[in-house]
C-alpha cells in the first residue's frame, strides 16, 4: 500500500526558547527564510505524501495560519509588481503544498512525543502505514529522508522503519539509542531505550524524528502508562513493537539537525545559510572574514 499520509508533531511549548516562543510556536522560528515546519512539510511532499496532519497545542492558530491563504498579504505584494513577485509566488504556494489538516493536542493527553499520534488517530486508517515526523528535526540530504524510509518499507514490507544516525557520546544519550539484532540485513531493531546513561547505552545509534509506522503503534500508546514525569514516549512504544514484529533500522543518508534548543537551532541556521542559493556565498565570505575573526577573539578575551 502506498504511503500517502504524514503526521507532524508541532505541539510543544518551546520552553527553551522563551520568551521568543510565548506567542510564536518554536516550529515557526525561521531557518534562513522558512520556518522549521515548512521544511518538514516540503520533505514529506517531495517523498510522495499527499495528506499532512499537523498536531499543534491548544491555544495556537499560528501554524495553521502559515499554510492558509492570506488575501490581504497577497494583494499587497501584487501591488508592488515584479519586485515582489518571488515573495508572492512563495506565499501562494503554501496552501497548495498538500492537503493539510490541523488538529489540537488536548490537555487530556500527557506530554511527550507519543501523544501527537493519539491526537491524530481519527485521521489515520487501521490498515495503512503512515509517516511520523518530529517538529524539531531537519535532515539535509540529496534524497529526502522520508523517501529513504518509504522506499525501504515498500521493498521489505516490515512492521515499521525508523531513522537513525550515529552520534558521539555523550550527545547520543540525549536520544533513543538502538540495539540491533545480530546478523540481520537490512538491520533490524532488537530493542531501544530512551535517553540512557553512557554506561547503559546499547550503542551510539540515535533515533531521530523520522518514522514509517503502522496503526499498531497507536494501540500500544493507548495501553501505555506515562512515565513518572507524565510523558508518553514513542521510544517505549517502538521498543514493544520491535519485540512483537520486524522493525527496520535505517542509517540515514544525509545530516540530521535538531533545532530544539537555541544552540543547536543557531548551528542549524549557520549551516543552512552557508548553503543557501541566495545568500550563501556572501554569508560564507562573512564567516571567513577578518572582521568576524577579530570580533570572536575580542569576545574570547572578555569572557
Amino acid at each position: 500500500m502506498a504511503i500517502r499520509k504524514a503526521v507532524i508533531a508541532v505541539a510543544g511549548y518551546g520552553t527553551r526558547f522563551l520568551p521568543a516562543t510565548k506567542a510564536v510556536p518554536k516550529e515557526l522560528l525561521p531557518i534562513v527564510d522558512r520556518p522549521v515546519v515548512q521544511y518538514l512539510v516540503e520533505e514529506a511532499v517531495a517523498s510522495g505524501v499527499e495528506n499532512v496532519i499537523l498536531v499543534t497545542r491548544e491555544g495556537t492558530q499560528a501554524v495553521a495560519d502559515h499554510f492558509d491563504s492570506s488575501r490581504e498579504l497577497e494583494a499587497h505584494l501584487a501591488e508592488q509588481g515584479e519586485s515582489k513577485r518571488g515573495y508572492l509566488d512563495a506565499i501562494r504556494r503554501l496552501p497548495e503544498l498538500a492537503n493539510i489538516a490541523v488538529v489540537r493536542q488536548g490537555r487530556h493527553l500527557p506530554y511527550g512525543n507519543g501523544s501527537p499520534l493519539l491526537a491524530a488517530k481519527s485521521f489515520l486508517d487501521k490498515d495503512e502505514p503512515f509517516v511520523y515526523m518530529f517538529g524539531d528535526d531537519l535532515v539535509w540530504s540529496e534524497k529526502p529522508c522520508v523517501k529513504q524510509l518509504i522506499d525501504l518499507y515498500e521493498k521489505h514490507q516490515p512492521d515499521a522503519v525508523i531513522a537513525f544516525q550515529e552520534m558521539p557520546f555523550p550527545e547520543a544519550c540525549r536520544y533513543g539509542l538502538a540495539s540491533l539484532k545480530p546478523g540481520t540485513d537490512p538491520p533490524e531493531l532488537e530493542w531501544i531505550v530512551e535517553k540512557p546513561s553512557p554506561e547503559e547505552a546499547p550503542s551510539n545509534l540515535a533515533q531521530l524524528g523520522r518514522f514509517v509506522l503502522p496503526w499498531r503503534v497507536i494501540d500500544i500508546l493507548e495501553d501505555m502508562e506515562p512515565d513518572k514525569d507524565n510523558e508518553l514516549y514513542l521510544t517505549n512504544a517502538n521498543d514493544k513493537l520491535c519485540r512483537e514484529g520486524r522493525v527496520l533500522v535505517h542509517a540515514i543518508e544525509g545530516k540530521w539537525y535538531t533545532t530544539g534548543d537555541p544552540l543547536r537551532f543557531l548551528k542549524t541556521n549557520v549551516e543552512y545559510a552557508a548553503r543557501d542559493e541566495t545568500i550563501g556565498r556572501e554569508f560564507r565570505e562573512y564567516l571567513r572574514s577578518e572582521e568576524l575573526r577579530a570580533y570572536l577573539q575580542n569576545v574570547d578575551r572578555q569572557s
